[in-house]
């Protein structure tokens, strides 16, 4: 099909029919008899993702490889993130999947190595490569079948463990993913400086620090408040020391870097809600960090269970959302308003909320439904 979907005739179609909708278009027969209409709606979904996902592909003759492979790709901004960590002289990738990080993490690196079992999907990302001038080799081979084989050494080998089952269901634990990361760990550290492996931002990091070995840096990346990956780094020598990054791509928070088991040896501060509010950012979240945060910033938490912040003086830096509030009463509230509602450990959830008050959603002031030492509590950004 690689060929033949490359026909300039076949290409002005697919760019006409970007902003057709699919399903529709799947119901036609291919004015092209060499090509399936289910093969056109493929390069167009690609290029569809490849728009918000990674754009750097909206290229001429780039090949887009079937909606799961996209979807179980990094995208260009997370990719362009994590290659700014890593350097050296030799990089593989022992599962490139589309190699969207390959391409990114691989950029100051001498040697780029891209082992991938899927053949079909192999040859599409070989082919991309060679249109964006970028060399490498390419292996297409099971990685335990590579590890069996290799002799080679590699400054950093990277993964990006599949996360589903045989069932096509979700995993997360180590165990579970393929391949199994627990049982091939020890062989990854023995052939290489560094080995860095992509995980699902469900993940427990709890449970990530019991079960592997050489863990000397964990990063929590988000975009725009949604975190997308939790990449852990491992060495050949066991850490003392885990430095954590919480990172919020796409916003103007800087990063949060803190000490593995810094949360446990710290105490938070409680009080009611003072002049300003603040609400960490997902990645913060994720990590667990709730009294550190409360401390490295000098704030003071309202609930052991509220994870949101509140002082008299702003704090310019903090990473996340900063509201200037008052406490009100319920009947305070006006039916039809319009208001962002969050609820945080509160027993209502925002569209619970809603209906009980007759609220409308949207807007540029804030209701916070939540609890304080003292009980429940709402507050209004002012």
């Amino acid at each position: 099909m690689e060929k033949i979907i490359l026909n300039q005739e076949i290409q002005n179609y697919i760019n006409a029919n970007l902003n057709t909708d699919l399903h529709s278009l799947l119901l036609k027969k291919s004015p092209f008899p060499e090509v399936s209409m289910q093969e056109i709606v493929q390069q167009i979904k690609g290029k569809q993702v490849a728009q918000k996902k990674f754009p750097f592909l909206l290229k001429d003759r780039i090949i887009f490889p079937p909606q799961l492979n996209l979807e179980q790709s990094s995208s260009e901004k997370t990719a362009l993130y994590k290659s700014r960590i890593l350097k050296g002289k030799k990089f593989i990738d022992l599962t490139s999947g589309f190699g969207i990080d390959a391409y990114y993490l691989s950029q100051n690196f001498d040697e780029i190595t891209l082992v991938e079992q899927n053949s079909d999907l192999l040859e599409i990302v070989e082919h991309n490569w060679d249109i964006l001038d970028k060399k490498a080799k390419f292996l297409n081979q099971k990685l335990e079948d590579f590890l069996n084989d290799n002799k080679a050494y590699f400054n950093v080998v990277y993964l990006d463990p599949a996360r589903r089952d045989n069932n096509k269901n979700k995993v997360f634990l180590l165990e579970d993913l393929s391949p199994n990361i627990i049982e091939i760990q020890e062989e990854l550290r023995l052939i290489s400086d560094e080995v860095v492996i992509k995980l699902s931002p469900l993940i427990d990091l709890k449970y990530l620090v019991s079960v592997l070995k050489g863990i000397f840096r964990i990063e929590i990346i988000a975009v725009k408040n949604d975190v997308k990956e939790v990449v852990v780094f491992l060495s050949k020598e066991n850490s003392e020391n885990i430095i954590c990054n919480c990172v919020n791509l796409e916003s103007d928070e800087s990063v949060f870097t803190f000490n593995w088991g810094d949360e446990e040896n710290t105490a938070a501060e409680y009080s009611e809600p003072e002049k300003f509010i603040y609400i960490p950012n997902n990645s913060i979240l994720k990590a667990g960090i709730f009294n550190l945060i409360s401390q490295r910033f000098g704030l003071k938490k309202l609930h052991p269970n509220t994870h949101i912040y509140t002082s008299n003086e702003k704090v310019n830096d903090f990473p996340g959302r900063i509201l200037e509030v008052e406490v009100i009463d319920a009947k305070q509230i006006k039916k039809k308003s319009q208001f962002n509602i969050i609820s945080k450990n509160y027993p209502l959830k925002p569209e619970e909320i809603k209906r009980k008050y007759g609220l409308k959603d949207g807007g540029d002031q804030y209701l916070i439904f939540t609890q304080s030492k003292k009980g429940k509590i709402i507050i209004k950004s002012v």
